[in-house]
């Protein structure tokens, strides 16, 4: 699946990381991943919110780093959220 073709998201796994630090969101990004990883999950959703960008930065940091995530874009229709594709064939 294409994450251009993604329209609707509330039939996906979310996390929310309204009122976490960076340090916090690091980890529950990393955690929520591997959950998923777990549960054969392949697109996952981060909501991050607008605000000032402090956890939008964190969360395409940490993404771009993680090496089960083969691709990752802020959401078309909400850009307070990241859609995320992860990689299920490891």
């Amino acid at each position: 699946m294409n994450l251009n073709e993604i329209i609707f998201i509330d039939n996906l796994p979310t996390l929310d990381l309204h009122g976490l630090d960076r340090e916090t969101a690091r980890v529950a990004i990393n955690d929520f991943i591997n959950d998923n990883l777990k549960m054969k999950n392949q697109i996952i959703v981060i909501i991050h919110g607008i605000g000032t960008g402090i956890l939008r930065k964190t969360t395409q940091l940490v993404l771009s780093q993680n090496r089960n995530v083969l691709e990752h874009k802020i959401f078309l229709y909400n850009i307070g959220c990241t859609i995320v594709k992860l990689n299920l064939t490891k």
